[in-house]
C-alpha cells in the first residue's frame, strides 16, 4: 500500500511548493491528489485558460519523485458559468434553486453543463494527459455529497420523461407497471409525467423509485462522458472516483463499471457522530470510530472496484462538518491507515496536506497546521510509511478471499427507503448490522453486488435484496454453501409491486414458504423467540416447514430447508451475533468470538487484529498472550 495526500497548491504561495513537495517525500508520501476544485483558476473567464501554474506545480512534484492523481474540476463550476447559464443549477424538492456559493451546484441533467464539463475535462486531458507524473485521474468529486444526486429542475423533468419513454414501449405499459389506476394517476402521454415532488401526500412509490433509478443513471452517464475523454487523451492511467461513507443515493456499481479503481473518503469520527443512531456507541467510540464503520466501507468498495480500491481521503484529525468534532485518540491515524492496508487497499491518502486558514474548511485538520508546522498526524504518517516499508512484499498481495459474501444492492436499498413501512426501518443500517455480527465472530467478509460470481464462498447472505431477481435465484440454486435470506428479500419487483406468489418471490424455489403479513414496531416493543430478541420488523410466514422457534404470540421464527435459511425478523445486535455464529459453525467456518471493539482481518499471510476499544483486550497470538489497548493493533505471519 502506498501513501498519498490531498494538496491544493492554488491555496498557497508558489514559493512554498518546492518545500511542500520535499516534505511530502520525506514523510513517506508517494502520490498527491490535486486539482479537483480549481476550475476558476484554470478558466477565470470564458475560454481564457490559465494552465501554466498547474504545469509548474506538477513539475515540482514530479521532480521530487511524486506521482499525481489529477482531479477533474466539475464539482465546482465557476460563477461566470452560472451567470451565463443559471439553468445548470439544481432544484430541490420544494422547487427552490440550489444556488452558487459552496460546491456541487449543478444538475446532472443539464445538457449545457454537460457540454461545459466535457470541454474543461478535454482541455485538462490535452494539457496533462501525457505528463509522466500523472498516473491517475479522479472524475469530479464525491458524487451526491450534500444530497445533490436528485434534482427537480426543468432539465431533470425533460430528461426523466425521455428516460421513461426509453424504459417502456408505450404510456399504457408505464401506467400498468406503475399501477397508476390507483388514485386515478394514469397519464395520457410521456410528456405528462412530472418529477415526483410537491404532491399533497405520499407519491406513488413506483414513480419515486423510477425517478431514483433515473437520477442514478444520470450520474453514471455523466461519469462515463468524462471517462471517454480521459481514456482518449490520457491512455494507460488509472481512472477513479471518490465515493463516500454511509451513502446510497445512487447505484455505485454502474459508475464503477467504466473505472479502474474505486476510491472512497474515510472519516470514522465524523460518520460516527453524524450517522450513528446509538448514543452509547457515540460515547464508546468517540475517539476511535466505530470498529465496523471503516472496515464495512473498505469491504464494500473492494467489491465496487472488483478488487482494486483506494482510500482517497483519510481523516487525519478533527473534521469540521459533523455535529461534534472530537480529535482522534493518539495513534488512530496510523491505526486507520494500517486497517485499510489489512483490508486490501492499494493507497491510503490523507486529507489534507495543510489545514486551510479560512473559508468553509478552516477547522478541518490537515497533516500540517495552517502556519505550516507539523500537526499531530504528521509523525503518525511517517510511522505508517516506516511500518509498510518494514513489511516489504508481504503487504502487497491482494486481500485474502473471505468465506462469506454479503450481497448489497443499491436499488434494493432505495426501494426500502422509498417505502420503509416504519420510521425505524433502516435498510443500510440492517446491512451493517449483519456485517457487524459477522465481524464480531472474527470472520472476514466480502461485500458484493448481485450478479457477482459466488464460487468459492461457504456462505452467502442477502441483506437488502428487495427486488426479485430470477437470475440470482438460479445462482443460489447452483450454490453449494449456506444461504441466509434476510427479511423483505424479493418482496417486490422494480416497480414496487408485490409478486403474484408473494414474498420472497422466486426464492420460493429454494425454500418453500411465503410471507402473508408483516409488521413494524417501535424500538420499545421487542419480541422474544427462544434465545433471540427481535425488534422493528417481523413477518408472518406460511409454510409446511416447521419454524425453528416461535415468538411468544405463536408467530414462527427462522425457517430452514437444507442449507437455506430464511430469517423473518430483524434481530437486535447481540441476538443477531449469536444467530450468525450458529450459521457460521454449521457452514464449518471458524468462529472467533470478539469483544465489542476487537476485529480480525487477514491480507495474504498477515493476520491483523485491531482493537477500537472502549477497553483493553487480551488476545492469543503465536508468541503468547498479548494486550491491546484501545487504538492498538498487532499482526503476525500465518503459517
Amino acid at each position: 500500500m502506498q501513501l498519498g495526500v490531498c494538496y491544493y497548491p492554488e491555496h498557497w504561495p508558489e514559493t512554498e511548493w518546492s518545500s511542500d513537495a520535499a516534505r511530502m517525500r520525506e514523510v513517506g508520501i508517494s502520490k498527491v491528489r490535486l486539482g479537483e476544485f480549481a476550475w476558476s483558476r484554470y478558466e477565470p473567464n470564458p475560454g481564457d485558460y490559465h494552465w501554466n501554474w498547474l504545469h509548474r506545480a506538477i513539475d515540482i512534484l514530479h521532480a521530487e519523485g511524486l506521482e499525481v492523481i489529477l482531479g477533474t474540476p466539475t464539482a465546482c463550476p465557476p460563477k461566470w458559468l452560472v451567470d451565463q447559464h443559471p439553468d445548470i443549477l439544481a432544484t430541490d424538492e420544494q422547487g427552490m434553486t440550489r444556488g452558487f456559493g459552496s460546491r456541487r451546484h449543478y444538475c446532472f441533467s443539464s445538457e449545457i453543463y454537460r457540454q461545459h464539463s466535457k470541454r474543461i475535462v478535454r482541455e485538462m486531458a490535452q494539457q496533462f494527459g501525457d505528463h509522466p507524473a500523472v498516473v491517475a485521474w479522479q472524475t469530479d468529486n464525491e458524487y451526491g455529497c450534500h444530497s445533490t444526486i436528485v434534482s427537480y429542475s426543468a432539465e431533470a423533468q425533460r430528461a426523466f420523461r425521455l428516460w421513461c419513454s426509453e424504459q417502456f414501449d408505450s404510456i399504457e405499459a408505464l401506467n400498468s407497471a406503475w399501477n397508476n389506476i390507483f388514485w386515478s394517476m394514469e397519464y395520457s402521454n410521456f410528456d405528462a409525467i412530472d418529477v415526483p415532488n410537491l404532491a399533497v401526500t405520499e407519491l406513488n412509490p413506483a414513480h419515486r423509485l423510477a425517478f431514483w433509478r433515473f437520477s442514478s443513471a444520470q450520474v453514471a452517464s455523466f461519469n462515463a462522458e468524462q471517462v471517454s475523454i480521459l481514456r482518449k487523451h490520457s491512455p494507460g492511467r488509472d481512472l477513479m472516483h471518490n465515493y463516500m461513507g454511509n451513502f446510497c443515493e445512487f447505484d455505485h456499481y454502474p459508475v464503477a463499471d467504466t473505472l479502474d479503481v474505486a476510491g472512497w473518503d474515510s472519516y470514522p469520527l465524523g460518520f460516527l457522530d453524524r450517522d450513528n443512531e446509538n448514543a452509547q456507541s457515540r460515547i464508546d467510540w468517540l475517539r476511535t470510530g466505530h470498529p465496523d464503520c471503516a472496515p464495512f466501507h473498505h469491504d464494500l468498495y473492494r467489491g465496487v472496484g472488483q478488487g482494486r480500491w483506494w482510500v482517497i481521503e483519510q481523516q487525519p484529525g478533527a473534521v469540521n462538518w459533523a455535529p461534534h468534532n472530537p480529535a482522534p485518540l493518539a495513534g488512530m491515524v496510523k491505526y486507520w491507515a494500517m486497517e485499510a492496508l489489512a483490508h486490501g487497499a492499494e493507497l491510503c491518502s490523507f486529507f489534507r496536506w495543510r489545514q486551510h486558514p479560512a473559508a468553509q474548511e478552516r477547522h478541518h485538520t490537515g497533516l500540517l497546521l495552517p502556519n505550516g508546522e507539523p500537526g499531530p498526524a504528521f509523525q503518525e504518517v511517517k510511522e505508517v510509511a516506516a511500518e509498510i516499508a518494514s513489511l516489504g512484499g508481504v503487504a502487497s498481495v491482494p486481500k485474502t478471499p473471505a468465506p462469506v459474501a454479503l450481497l448489497f444492492d443499491y436499488v434494493g436499498n432505495a426501494a426500502l427507503e422509498t417505502q420503509p413501512q416504519g420510521v425505524n426501518y433502516d435498510p443500510q443500517g440492517w446491512t451493517q448490522a449483519l456485517y457487524r455480527a459477522l465481524r464480531r465472530c472474527g470472520v472476514d467478509v466480502d461485500v458484493l453486488p448481485i450478479g457477482r460470481a459466488l464460487e468459492g464462498y461457504q456462505m452467502v447472505i442477502l441483506a437488502n435484496a428487495t427486488v426479485d431477481s430470477p437470475e440470482l435465484t438460479q445462482q443460489l440454486i447452483n450454490f453449494e454453501g449456506t444461504v441466509l435470506i434476510g427479511p423483505r428479500s424479493f418482496s417486490q419487483n422494480v416497480h414496487c409491486c408485490t409478486p403474484d406468489t408473494l414474498a420472497p418471490g422466486s426464492l420460493q424455489s429454494l425454500i418453500s414458504l411465503r410471507v402473508i403479513g408483516a409488521e413494524s414496531l417501535p424500538d420499545a416493543v421487542p419480541m422474544a423467540a427462544a434465545e433471540y430478541t427481535a425488534w422493528r420488523w417481523r413477518e408472518r410466514v406460511q409454510s409446511a416447514i416447521k419454524p425453528e422457534a416461535l415468538f411468544e404470540d405463536g408467530w414462527g421464527f427462522h425457517y430452514r430447508q437444507g442449507k437455506v435459511h430464511y430469517l423473518n425478523a430483524q434481530l437486535q445486535d447481540d441476538s443477531l451475533r449469536r444467530f450468525v455464529a450458529h450459521r457460521l459453525k454449521e457452514a464449518e467456518i471458524v468462529v472467533r468470538p470478539c469483544s465489542p471493539g476487537l476485529r480480525y482481518t487477514q491480507r495474504g499471510s498477515l493476520q491483523y487484529v485491531f482493537n477500537a476499544g472502549p477497553a483493553s483486550v487480551s488476545i492469543e497470538s503465536p508468541s503468547g498472550e498479548q494486550d491491546l489497548a484501545p487504538g492498538e493493533y498487532c499482526h503476525w505471519q500465518v503459517v
